[in-house]
């Protein structure tokens, strides 16, 4: 693989507001695409996940919670790393839960795959709507393509995951509006804990309709946040 730094990604602030992540960005302030979809949420969702908690209990809940989160954290940094070509993965010690995910998903799923980067951890903004921070993105398999990596304490259904495709929606969407690039392929590279490996792809007609089912949701947030 190699680096093409063609698009000059923008510098940011994160910050929060009401605990929903924001980004400031040329002096403009901009709701992050988490705060989006997790504002908008369908009830059927909060309930699931309340009755979750209740099941497991809530400190319990919350313990999970702050685990998932900073292995998330360091297996994005090792992946990150080692695209920039950072890190000697062989250096970390071999019982890193973190460092064993992210090797798993740049032996499966980059190495071979993943040709060109364009960008690694970088922020992606729709003017006057959104931003967020894109995993990676580059030509994948000979498509311009946004790449989003993921962990989880377990293997993941289609069907479950629409927040994920709505995310790789929105950058995309973001990306081809700024720098006028054709995106279109979005992929999820996702490990368990159980170091399975697995990969989601939307591309063409599908991704355009989850760029505009999340222009739905914008519309959703900013008439909630309207109302307040």
């Amino acid at each position: 693989m190699k680096w093409n730094r063609q698009f000059n990604y923008p510098k940011s602030t994160k910050f929060f507001v009401g605990g929903s992540r924001h980004y400031d960005i040329n002096k403009e302030k901009l709701p992050s695409v988490t705060a989006i979809l997790s504002t908008t949420a369908s009830q059927e969702k909060k309930d699931a996940l309340k009755a979750w908690k209740e099941r497991v209990g809530y400190q319990e809940a919350e313990k999970i919670k702050i685990e998932a989160a900073s292995r998330g954290t360091s297996m994005h940094s090792f992946i990150e790393q080692y695209l920039l070509g950072q890190q000697n993965m062989q250096l970390i010690e071999e019982n890193n839960q973190a460092k064993i995910m992210a090797q798993k998903i740049i032996d499966d799923g980059l190495n071979d795959k993943l040709t060109e980067i364009w960008g690694a951890e970088v922020t992606v903004y729709y003017p006057k709507l959104y931003a967020g921070t894109a995993d990676c993105i580059g030509i994948y398999q000979e498509q311009e393509t946004i790449i989003d990596f993921k962990q989880s304490n377990k293997v993941k259904r289609e069907e479950y995951i629409e927040d994920f495709f709505l995310q790789l929606g929105a950058y995309s969407l973001a990306h081809n509006k700024v720098y006028q690039s054709k995106i279109i392929q979005g992929v999820i590279l996702l490990c368990t804990i159980d170091n399975l490996f697995q990969v989601f792809k939307i591309k063409g007609n599908q991704l355009i309709d989850y760029q505009k089912k999340f222009l739905e949701k914008v519309e959703e947030y900013n008439k909630k946040k309207s109302s307040i």
